[in-house]
């Protein structure tokens, strides 16, 4: 059994975008700059963009971060928006979900420029990605693409069951996993909540992808012998033994499930750190992208 460390994997691509970034001021060129929008004080959301912030220092980008009170008017957000597609200076941004109630997620969304939409979310990029042209991958189905072939995890011919259709991980996982290329070629079948004798499925899987956000979920009588299990579920459990009051933990009992694997992720230190790793690496490329047309 051979764990999926996403942690070392995600320090290699950011000492290579440092490698690239350093190359790129040698050469006087512009650096990439990154930029985050963050509405309201949700604590996850601030621990996450303040890690974004920190990976950009790293890897020598510059970043900015527009906060925003918890009050904001969709018609504000969309205003700051508006101001970011059109600053030449800034290669990428997002803008960090969840959103406050008063603001219509799937219209901001759409607001973003396709060209500086780095986590990937806009219909134009997500429609490219579809349709095997070159764009900006959603970064944790990136992270994920990147640990499969970074550990050359064969992928062609096998049976792939994606748990879980949301529209940041498990759809584009069942599209990526089916494409023509490594990592892909392999059959998909894409489950959910609806979804009948799932155990039936996934006993037949080569490979199980799963983003459910159920703790445990993926039990070892779900699965068969060598399976490669990736793990994207990450919850907080209370548990007043503990220091801080929880632990984080996976959709997959990873003491036993990892038994019967051929490779699998850990949680934490599996896909989390590889997504800020490729929200980095779109921003390169966008930046890289911006050179080439102007």
């Amino acid at each position: 059994m051979t764990i999926l460390d996403g942690k070392k994997v995600s320090d290699d691509i950011k000492d290579e975008i440092a490698a690239a970034v350093a190359v790129m001021k040698e050469r006087g060129e512009r650096i990439p700059h990154l930029a985050a929008v963050l509405v309201g004080n949700d604590g996850a959301s601030l621990t996450y963009v303040g890690s974004k912030v920190r990976a950009c220092e790293r890897v020598g980008f510059r970043s900015t971060l527009i906060r925003l009170p918890n009050t904001t008017s969709e018609i504000e957000l969309l205003k700051e928006i508006d101001e970011l597609n059109k600053d030449e200076d800034i290669d990428g941004f997002i803008v960090q979900l969840p959103l406050p109630k008063q603001i219509d997620t799937q219209k901001v969304l759409m607001a973003i420029d396709p060209d500086k939409d780095v986590d990937g979310f806009h219909p134009t990029n997500f429609g490219k990605m579809a349709l095997d042209m070159t764009t900006f991958i959603p970064a944790t189905p990136f992270g994920i693409i990147e640990l499969l072939e970074r550990y050359n995890v064969e992928t062609k011919g096998k049976h792939t069951v994606v748990i879980g259709r949301s529209h940041i991980v498990g759809r584009p996982m069942s599209i990526l996993m089916g494409r023509r290329g490594f990592p892909g070629n392999s059959t998909v079948t894409l489950t959910h909540s609806h979804t009948k004798n799932i155990s039936q499925i996934t006993t037949q899987a080569d490979i199980i992808i799963t983003a459910l956000g159920v703790p445990g979920f993926l039990k070892a009588e779900m699965v068969k012998d060598d399976v490669v299990v990736i793990d994207v579920g990450i919850t907080r459990v209370p548990d007043e033994t503990r220091k801080r009051g929880y632990y984080i933990t996976g959709d997959v009992d990873f003491e036993n499930v990892s038994k019967k694997s051929t490779y699998i992720t850990p949680v934490p230190g599996g896909v989390g750190p590889m997504t800020i790793a490729m929200l980095l690496k779109n921003t390169l490329l966008a930046c890289e992208w911006r050179r080439q047309t102007t």
